[in-house]
């Protein structure tokens, strides 16, 4: 998986009138979540700010990273866990991050990616995904950066589904039943079908 280096700042201003502070700067509330925990057991989160412009590259991106995360010094590694756009402006309101280790496994999304000529194409057909992304859990260094899919044996009309596919060392959390891709018959392919009967 690449890795990218993030920069941000420790905040101690909190609620809805800070966060609108620190959206005025340029800037985005971020939270990390980790192996903190309060008193009863819950997550405690350390919170910090970015910049709009540290962050461009690792949300507007199909790719997926490690972040290398510079909070005042102090490093931490860590995945992108959560985004909150605004509903109208398509701006980043909120990022929350998930700090890794390189044992312990976490669950993220892989996206996908179909290789090879599919038997149904070439009868006619049209190749089509059905999902961009599929859940794996593994350690972090285990995931990949894309997850590889053999579609040259796809005939016309035949889905792949999440329960047919296998990756060493990972573990797909996407439902079973999930289809990931299939060849679509189209007009041509039904005449050429037809004028075969």
């Amino acid at each position: 998986m690449k890795e990218i280096e993030v920069k941000g700042t420790a905040r101690t201003a909190f609620g809805k009138k800070a966060a609108r502070a620190i959206r005025k700067e340029n800037a985005v509330p971020c939270n990390l979540y980790g192996e903190a925990k309060d008193e009863n057991g819950a997550p405690v989160a350390l919170a910090f700010t970015v910049t709009n412009d540290m962050l461009r590259n690792l949300i507007y991106t199909p790719d997926i990273y490690v972040v290398n995360l510079d909070i005042d010094g102090k490093k931490h590694k860590a995945v992108l866990k959560e985004l909150q756009f605004h509903p109208v402006k398509d701006n980043v309101l909120h990022v929350d991050f998930y700090e890794v280790n390189e044992t312990k496994p976490i669950v993220m999304e892989v996206p996908i990616k179909l290789n090879g000529l599919a038997e149904g194409v070439k009868a006619g057909g049209r190749l089509a995904a059905s999902v961009r992304k599929l859940k794996v859990k593994a350690a972090y260094p285990q995931i990949p950066e894309r997850l590889n899919i053999d579609v040259t044996n796809l005939a016309l009309g035949k889905t792949i589904k999440v329960g047919e596919l296998h990756f060493e060392g990972l573990e797909l959390v996407t439902s079973k039943e999930v289809v990931v891709c299939q060849v679509k018959m189209t007009r041509g392919a039904r005449a050429a079908a037809a004028a075969e009967k």
